[in-house]
């Protein structure tokens, strides 16, 4: 996966970590690398503590109550993040695009990368675009990058769960 354009894979990647935040710098650099991030450096205890971080504040970010709020909250974290702009091709894949320093330490590439792809995931697909799921009792946030931009649910078992429990709702109020 090459995190360029950022937005769909950043905010997947965060939604990810953070719904089931890591426990450890060693499990932060392998989900990353299953994600399929290019991890520039080692990883320390320090890049852990920086990357929860990241996903409070990004967190913040999902539970704006409108759109204002949302940008704002995205705009600090951009703001506490972010680099100019520069061409890479830093895994000899081909030149692309960071908004980030280079050889960066995990956790600060993590607060740009999510800082980043969150702002074009927004603007480019929508502002209500990052939720939580629907249903009371799960708090699983994901990022809506369905065609119509009108998913609720975070996954189909708790998408059939609410419409199990609206059928049986209206049978009983029969």
């Amino acid at each position: 996966m090459h995190l360029n354009p950022y937005g769909e894979d950043a905010v997947n990647l965060a939604a990810d970590l953070c719904n089931r935040r890591p426990t450890t710098a060693e499990e932060l650099a392998g989900r990353c690398r299953g994600a399929g991030l290019i991890l520039e450096r080692p990883v320390e205890q320090a890049d852990l503590a920086h990357a929860l971080a990241a996903l409070d504040a990004w967190e913040k970010v999902v539970d704006a109550t409108d759109e204002r709020e949302r940008a704002e909250r995205a705009n600090r974290m951009l703001a506490a993040s972010t680099a100019h702009p520069r061409l890479t091709d830093h895994a000899g894949d081909g030149w692309h695009l960071h908004y980030r320093d280079d050889r960066l330490p995990l956790g600060a590439l993590l607060f740009s990368l999510i800082s980043v792809g969150t702002a074009l995931h927004l603007a480019g697909r929508g502002m209500h675009r990052l939720r939580r799921c629907e249903v009371t009792e799960c708090a699983t946030i994901f990022a809506d990058t369905s065609r119509t931009g009108r998913r609720r649910y975070c996954s189909h078992r708790c998408a059939n769960r609410d419409a199990v429990r609206r059928h049986r709702a209206r049978t009983a109020a029969r």
